[in-house]
C-alpha cells in the first residue's frame, strides 16, 4: 500500500501523485471492510435489540415489496461478485465503471426491502437515505457499520468511533485505530460535501434561502447558519459513504480510478464485503418477519445463479442461526 512520498523514484513520482486520490478512496472503503471483519459480524447482528424486538405486521403487500427489492439487491451483488472473482486485471479495472454504481444500488435496494417490510414505500433515493440515517443514529445497525457523524461544519461529533482522529490520509491500515481514522476522515469529507451541497440548493431558492436582517440572501455563513444547515441534513452515515460511489460513477470521476496505480482487486473485494454484510443485515430483518419456513421456500424458488452462488450458503450459515436466536426473545 502507498503510505508516504519517501523513497519513490523520480520517474514514478508523477504517477504516484496522480494515484493519490484513488488510493485515499480505496483506503476509505478498505477501512470499513477491515472494521467489519475485525469484529464478530454474526454475533453483532444477533445482539441487536432492534432486531430482537422487530415485529411489524406480516402483510402480503409488504412481503411482496420486500422480496422485489431484495431480488434487485442480490442481482447487483451478483454483478459485484463476478467482477471481484474475475482473473483478468484489465477487466477488473474497467469493470469499476459499473461496479461502483452497482455497489451503491445493491445497498439502496437492500435498504428499501428493509423499509418495505415495515410498510414504508419511499421512491426518492434521498429520502430513503434520510430514513436509514435516522435508523443508524438510533442503533438499528451493528457498531461496526453503525458509526456516524453529526453537527455543523467545523464542529462535528463522531459516534461509534471510540478512537476517532480525522488525520488518516495515506497512513497504513493495520490496526483498528488506523481503520477508525480512515472512516472518520471519510465521514468528514462526505459530510462537508453534503452540508455545502445543501447550502447551495437552499440559497439558490429565493423562497427558502437564509437571509440577513435586511432581507438580503446570505452569502457568508457563520456558526448559527451552519447549525441550521446541519439540523436539516441529519447525520452522515454508511449510506452517504456508499452514495459517493454513485456520484463518482455518474460524474465520470471513475476514470481516475481506472488509470491510477492502485490494487483494484482489493478495491473490488472490499466493496463486495461491505455490500454483502449490509445486505445480510437487512435480510435478517426481512426474514424475521417472513418466518424461516417461508423465507427458505422463497430462496429455493430463486434462479440457481443466485441461490447456488451465495444465497443458500448465507441463508444456512447466517440467516437461520440469527433469526432462530432473535425469535426467542
Amino acid at each position: 500500500m502507498i503510505s508516504n512520498q519517501q523513497n519513490i523514484p523520480t520517474n514514478t513520482h508523477e504517477e504516484w501523485q496522480k494515484s493519490i486520490p484513488a488510493q485515499v478512496f480505496l483506503n476509505h472503503f478498505r477501512s470499513i471492510d477491515y472494521y467489519i471483519r475485525h469484529t464478530t459480524p454474526l454475533e453483532e447482528v444477533r445482539q441487536l435489540s432492534t432486531l430482537q424486538r422487530f415485529n411489524p405486521k406480516r402483510e402480503g403487500a409488504r412481503v411482496g415489496a420486500a422480496k422485489k427489492w431484495l431480488l434487485h439487491a442480490w442481482s447487483a451483488e451478483y454483478t459485484l461478485r463476478t467482477a471481484a472473482n474475475h482473473t483478468d486485471k484489465n477487466y477488473q479495472k474497467h469493470s469499476l465503471h459499473w461496479t461502483f454504481p452497482q455497489a451503491y444500488y445493491s445497498v439502496l435496494y437492500g435498504a428499501k426491502a428493509f423499509l418495505a417490510i415495515q410498510g414504508i414505500d419511499v421512491p426518492i433515493e434521498a429520502v430513503v437515505g434520510q430514513i436509514i440515517n435516522g435508523y443508524v443514529a438510533k442503533g438499528w445497525y451493528p457498531e461496526s457499520i453503525g458509526f456516524y457523524v453529526d453537527g455543523p461544519l467545523g464542529h462535528y461529533t463522531y459516534h461509534q468511533l471510540p478512537q476517532t482522529t480525522e488525520q488518516a490520509l495515506l497512513q497504513p491500515l493495520e490496526t483498528p485505530k488506523q481503520a477508525e481514522a480512515h472512516i472518520a476522515q471519510f465521514l468528514k469529507t462526505t459530510r462537508d460535501l453534503r452540508l455545502r451541497a445543501y447550502r447551495r440548493r437552499l440559497q439558490a431558492n429565493p423562497e427558502k434561502a437564509l437571509r440577513s436582517k435586511t432581507g438580503k440572501i446570505i452569502t457568508k455563513f457563520g456558526a448559527t447558519h451552519w447549525e441550521e444547515i446541519a439540523k436539516h441534513t441529519g447525520p452522515t452515515t454508511y449510506f452517504d459513504l456508499m452514495s459517493r460511489l454513485k456520484i463518482s460513477g455518474t460524474q465520470r470521476e471513475i476514470e481516475r480510478f481506472v488509470e491510477a496505480d492502485i490494487d483494484v482487486p482489493k478495491f473490488h473485494q472490499s466493496l463486495l464485503n461491505i455490500v454483502k454484510y449490509l445486505n445480510f443485515i437487512h435480510e435478517c430483518y426481512v426474514a424475521k418477519v417472513m418466518g424461516l419456513k417461508a423465507y427458505q421456500q422463497w430462496i429455493e424458488e430463486l434462479p440457481s445463479y443466485l441461490r447456488q452462488s451465495f444465497l443458500q450458503q448465507r441463508y444456512e450459515n447466517g440467516i437461520i442461526p440469527i433469526v432462530s436466536a432473535v425469535t426467542k426473545f
